[in-house]
């Protein structure tokens, strides 16, 4: 799986990997969040875009992003999309999570970003996809707090 840096071009997993542990490593007192968000969009009915961005934010100083993209079949369904969108962003966090208690970095907050808020029509879905992600053992943010999904991943799906 190819992650995509906005300044560093495309890395493997592993190296994105090493690179938020150098990143977190060089101001080891400050607080960080690992927030992992995706977003989709559909291309004339014909696929879907998904795009899921991994952040390290280190509190009130900035942070980096990394994204994979990936194309897809179509699916028509809205919930089907935020489901896999969840999916996605899961699937990335098990392997973070798991990078981590292998390396000792176990002090991360995880945030899983999803693509859901009170307005709109992914209301209706809230309370499921939250599920996931809490039933996982993630944090979960919803709209208008989901940047990661919302602004990151969003700017890349188009």
């Amino acid at each position: 799986m190819l992650f995509t840096s906005p300044s560093k071009g495309q890395v493997t997993f592993h190296k994105m990997f090493e690179d938020l542990v150098t990143y977190t490593n060089e101001y080891p007192d400050e607080s960080y969040k690992l927030i992992i968000g995706t977003d989709s969009h559909s291309l004339l009915n014909e696929s879907v875009i998904f795009v899921t961005a991994v952040i390290v934010h280190r509190i009130g100083k900035g942070g980096r992003f990394y994204y994979h993209k990936q194309k897809t079949r179509y699916m028509e369904s809205l919930r089907q999309r935020i489901y896999y969108e969840t999916f996605l962003s899961l699937g990335v966090a098990t392997r973070m999570t798991e990078q981590l208690a292998q390396n000792g970095n176990c002090q991360l907050n995880v945030e899983i970003h999803l693509d859901v808020g009170e307005k709109g029509q992914t209301r209706d879905i809230i309370k499921e996809v939250v599920g996931m992600v809490i039933g996982s053992g993630y944090q979960a943010c919803i709209k208008p707090d989901s940047f990661g999904a919302t602004t990151v991943a969003d700017r890349f799906t188009k």
